[in-house]
């Protein structure tokens, strides 16, 4: 059998396999370990295919090296990982290739080449997988995608050094978007941003993670991001995820990191954010009597 129609069987399965299950991402067991230091041990977790999950924890809890073990860039000592019931652990590049072809990442500070455009940028996921698609036709898709997530059609000829930071993050964010993934990593998106740039960014993954179904595993620290986009919170403490839940949920809870991390000050202020938005939205249209 010729590879290309390997490679076409091989993402027809995969296909299926999308559309099927209902968990995108399993994991079982998870051990991490650099020297000495023990990161994960025994950390199971499972994202529902569809949902926007955060995830949280202390500093060195391994919130970047549980997404680097999904996404195969850190090999677990232990541990098993499925991405839509494919086994992500052991797996060499080619075999990986069709379900590595369905995620895209945006990973801290945007991550972007400093000696390509934007568009360039963008197109760099396009030509790693279909070498074939035409200069025009990728052009056509960097523009699109950068058009997507907000930026103007003229950062398309920019190079990163000339945008701001929420534009590097949008740009990273359309580079992630490529390839039409189901499934989004986001790592920190709106650190280093400002108030004003961080919602506006959370409004928009709420949006293109809705308009185009996606799944989205998303790395923060932002209360704000977690109580206004986040389906579920998944903490990590003590090596593994000690809790998965909707933020009520959680709040129910008396392990006390939860209990400080969401019942502290920014907590209920972002609580409080929360219910004056809701509150807005539940008011019905005033026709100016009092």
């Amino acid at each position: 059998m010729a590879p290309e129609e390997e490679i076409a069987i091989e993402e027809a399965r995969v296909d299926e396999a999308v559309e099927r299950d209902s968990i995108a991402i399993s994991v079982r067991g998870l051990k991490n370990s650099f020297g000495d230091q023990v990161v994960h041990q025994g950390l199971d977790l499972d994202v529902r295919k569809g949902e926007i999950l955060g995830v949280v924890g202390g500093s060195g809890t391994g919130k970047s090296v549980l997404m680097r073990s999904i996404i195969g860039l850190q090999t677990p000592d232990e541990g098993e990982v499925h991405v839509f019931g494919e086994s992500m652990i052991g797996r060499l590049d080619d075999e990986a290739l069709a379900i590595r072809k369905r995620w895209g990442v945006l990973f801290q500070g945007g991550a972007l080449f400093s000696t390509l455009t934007v568009a360039e940028n963008v197109e760099v996921p396009i030509r790693e997988y279909y070498p074939n698609i035409g200069a025009q036709l990728r052009d056509e898709i960097a523009a699109y995608k950068i058009r997507m997530t907000g930026l103007p059609a003229e950062a398309g000829p920019k190079y990163p050094a000339e945008l701001s930071g929420g534009m590097k993050k949008r740009a990273g964010l359309a580079r992630a978007l490529a390839l039409d993934p189901d499934l989004l990593f986001l790592d920190e998106p709106t650190a280093g941003l400002d108030p004003i740039g961080a919602a506006s960014f959370d409004e928009q993954t709420r949006k293109l993670q809705q308009t185009l179904g996606l799944t989205v595993f998303l790395i923060t620290h932002d209360l704000d991001t977690l109580f206004s986009i986040c389906d579920r919170v998944a903490v990590l403490a003590d090596g593994k995820v000690i809790a998965v839940g909707t933020i009520d949920e959680l709040l129910a809870t008396d392990h006390p990191w939860i209990q400080e991390y969401f019942n502290g000050p920014r907590g209920r202020a972002a609580t409080a954010a929360v219910a004056r938005e809701s509150g807005k939205r539940a008011d019905p249209p005033s026709d100016g009597r009092q």
